[in-house]
């Protein structure tokens, strides 16, 4: 009994210190590969995909630990350095955030990768009566309905007809359709930022929409002729009916005589007498006398 027992303390001795050598070994290793990896580094990575040109939330991110080494120069650290920055290029779930990847809200965010391809950005001036009380948001769809002066002389006539139909609200002012919710800005020192909420802001003067080009060389035509002619009526969201065809408002037609038509979204404007489906309307007729002439 008493040599087995020596031999089991033995074993028991030998297994421990074999497991110190194992353990002083891999210390040593560790050692060695930090001083070759680096000591680790937290930095910051996408939690989810963050789609170009959005605007960057603290939900989106989450922090990570790795080698040093494998860090580069303009990797984020800390998470509050980039929220509310604007994403410059597509960033997908577990990438690396780096600062090249995005834009400080100012001029570099502006609404030209907003534009559909084909289409073009026009801005046109609103106010409270032509702007539905400037309560059009980014992102709103609207009508723009033109009056016109057509005809000559005493033929001349105003005309109220829809111009353009189910037209997108890129931008309100300053306030993009990314929706950007606050305007920076260096005060008169430049080095201080101060910060302005774009958030249910009137202060706005102009309105930028997405047209064709046609539509935008009609727009800039009208706004170099009679840059007061140009109302807005606001769309529900839900409502993408653009095919209204309802006949020009005339003096005439609010006494319930026939008005001249235009055809919406049409880039000239037809000539009036026109109505829907129909030819031209016949000149009225001057009422026959019962007298005969002799």
């Amino acid at each position: 009994m008493g040599n087995e027992t020596r031999n089991l303390w033995l074993s028991i001795g030998a297994a421990l210190f074999a497991v110190f050598l194992i353990y002083s070994y891999s210390q040593e290793k560790k050692k060695e590969l930090d001083k070759n990896l680096g000591a680790k580094k937290t930095i910051v990575r996408a939690k989810e995909d963050i789609p170009e040109m959005s605007t960057v939330y603290d939900t989106m991110l989450e922090t990570v630990e790795i080698p040093s080494n494998y860090v580069y120069p303009d990797t984020v650290s800390v998470p509050d350095e980039i929220i509310g920055h604007v994403a410059a290029v597509p960033v997908k779930k577990g990438q690396l955030i780096m600062k090249n990847m995005l834009f400080t809200p100012g001029p570099d965010t502006g609404i030209s990768l907003q534009v559909a391809p084909n289409k073009r950005a026009v801005t046109v001036p609103v106010d409270e009566i032509r702007g539905v009380a400037k309560l059009i948001r980014p992102g709103d769809r609207v009508d723009i309905v033109a009056t016109i002066d057509v005809g000559k002389g005493q033929a001349q006539r105003r005309e109220a007809t829809i111009l353009m139909q189910d037209v997108p609200i890129l931008a309100t002012g300053v306030s993009v359709v990314n929706n950007i919710p606050r305007l920076m800005e260096l005060d008169a020192s430049g080095k201080n930022v101060t910060q302005t909420s774009l958030t249910g802001d009137t202060r706005y003067s102009t309105v930028t929409i997405e047209a064709s080009p046609k539509e935008a060389q009609d727009l800039i035509y009208l706004l170099a002729t009679s840059p007061g002619n140009l109302f807005f009526t606001l769309r529900n969201p839900n409502d993408r009916m653009n095919n209204l065809r309802i006949p020009s408002s005339t003096a005439e037609s609010l006494l319930g005589q026939p008005a001249s038509y235009v055809a919406p979204g049409a880039s000239g404007f037809q000539a009036p007498g026109l109505l829907p489906g129909r030819g031209p309307v016949p000149p009225r007729q001057a009422p026959k006398s019962g007298f005969k002439s002799l």
